[in-house]
């Protein structure tokens, strides 16, 4: 198997925003994956569920510049997860809207709760829950917004049942795109740790619904930067040694 048990070189770039042409760029945290996978250099990788490698590319843009070296230890975690099972876009949209629905600014407290209810019926028809069958986890973060959440009652009622088919096009793409953005500009003491949690719990989501896959061997350092080394790269243990932000 791969994923979780993926090795890391012992040389690699520091994480940084956005796309990058080359290792000698830097990387971002899906090219890092896509290098440990044994893929072509990419931001978007086979090796791992569309979704899920959207989230973890705007974790990995959205994490401040102290934070984002935490993300690289999860890095081999996301090799491997890809499945069709429509389980993952629904859970993963519900995760994000979760996480985010408690802390983001009033203004996007209605999406969020809008797609915490779509999640939750999406749910009813895929496992045959009951109508109307809301998880603790939803039942709680709801709670708080009570006023958010009366608004995406009365609009999601209007606009009748949502297909998980739409979900998977447009709902999850969507909710997890504002509930990144919108964790990372709330007024909260970190941030980055609860993108960082956020990202490690979607992981999860898709390892549940993703069936085993061959281990990649990854080479011990960077094609093309072996002459350089030791100017473009820093140790793993540096790579990982960095502090929470304030």
């Amino acid at each position: 198997m791969y994923g979780r048990s993926a090795l890391v070189p012992d040389l690699v770039p520091a994480l940084t925003r956005g796309k990058h042409r080359n290792p000698r760029k830097g990387a971002c945290f899906m090219e890092l994956a896509s290098f440990l996978a044994g893929e072509r250099w990419t931001d978007h990788p086979r090796c791992t569920h569309p979704l899920l490698g959207s989230l973890a590319r705007l974790v990995n843009d959205h994490t401040s510049d102290a934070g984002r070296g935490h993300l690289v230890e999860l890095v081999p975690a996301v090799i491997g997860l890809t499945s069709d099972n429509p389980h993952v876009d629904v859970q993963i949209m519900l995760r994000s809207a979760t996480a985010a629905l408690p802390v983001v600014a009033a203004e996007c407290q209605r999406t969020m709760a809008v797609a915490v209810l779509a999640s939750e019926r999406a749910l009813n028809e895929l496992d045959g829950r009951p109508p109307e069958t809301l998880g603790q986890r939803s039942r709680e973060v709801l709670a708080q917004v009570p006023d958010a959440t009366r608004w995406a009652r009365d609009f999601a009622g209007s606009l009748g049942p949502t297909t998980v088919g739409t979900i998977q096009r447009h709902g999850a793409p969507n909710t997890v795109r504002h509930a990144v953005i919108g964790i990372a500009h709330a007024c909260i003491s970190d941030p980055d740790a609860l993108l960082r949690d956020l990202l490690r719990g979607a992981i999860d989501d898709c390892a549940r619904w993703t069936p085993p896959s061959p281990r990649p061997t990854p080479t011990r350092t960077w094609p093309g930067t072996e002459r350089s080394a030791p100017r473009l790269e820093r140790s793993w243990s540096a790579a990982t040694s960095v502090h929470d932000p304030g």
